[in-house]
């Protein structure tokens, strides 16, 4: 079994997540990695406009998720930037987050009580490829993770300012692991900050490639099935670990 680098246990291999006993650590671990995951996507250059936001359900008050605080630059969030969001949008301790982001991540998170963590960002190749409105095709390796597992948002509403809008995309993304948001870019989910992370940027790279590659030859439907069910939570969980460790080097 893999052990998680944060050295506080074996990880689960349905989640992701090391098996943490104690609520206040199991806490402090998400926080840790969700102000990570933050970090990296700044690293990354992406949601330099305040246009991305990633989520991660609180182990105790599971009704409630942790966010960014609105006007932290990803590049610089740490755990004392979170905030916790409500079931009714209000904020414990105060502050401000996106709105959108309580929009879509709280009917997400009631909807779908698997789902530790979700992600979403306004990135140089999601949301180009999101206003194709198509799938993504089995032309990468990193395409098979989402085959057959992901769906369309196909929705005007590019600016989601109910939630309303966001039980639409709850109901549009059904079980899937991810979904294309019409016109406006990518949403990924997983059992934990890692997986949901390592996801969104295989899927970066999986619109990459179809952007760039318009003619490619698809891989097969066995092949890609195969594949698919290879890049498992701890697949997404490894590659969170690459980003990080070479992005945010410093960690916390």
């Amino acid at each position: 079994m893999v052990t998680d680098s944060t050295q506080h246990g074996f990880l689960d291999p349905a989640a992701g997540e090391p098996v943490i006993t104690d609520p206040g650590e199991l806490r402090l671990h998400r926080q840790r990695r969700l102000a990570l995951a933050y970090r990296v996507f700044g690293a990354m250059g992406w949601g330099s406009l305040g246009d991305g936001h990633i989520s991660a359900r609180d182990p105790e008050r599971t009704d409630c998720f942790w966010l960014g605080r609105y006007g932290v630059p990803f590049r610089f969030m740490t755990t004392d930037d979170l905030v916790l969001v409500r079931p009714d949008g209000t904020l414990e301790g105060g502050g401000h987050i996106n709105e959108a982001a309580y929009f879509i991540h709280a009917p997400l998170h009631e909807a779908r009580p698997d789902v530790v963590a979700a992600a979403h960002c306004h990135t140089p190749y999601g949301t180009p490829f999101s206003a194709m409105v198509t799938n993504l095709t089995p032309i990468s390796q990193e395409a098979c993770a989402f085959f057959e597992d992901h769906e369309i948002f196909d929705d005007e509403e590019v600016n989601i300012a109910s939630t309303d809008g966001g039980k639409r995309i709850a109901a549009a993304i059904g079980g899937a692991r991810a979904a294309i948001l019409r016109n406006h870019g990518l949403l990924t989910v997983g059992a934990s900050v890692d997986a949901a992370v390592g996801y969104f940027l295989m899927m970066e790279r999986s619109a990459e490639v179809q952007v760039k590659a318009r003619d490619a030859k698809p891989i097969g439907a066995p092949a890609a099935r195969k594949v698919h069910d290879m890049f498992d939570e701890i697949a997404a969980w490894q590659v969170f670990q690459w980003a990080q460790r070479t992005y945010v080097p410093d960690r916390y």
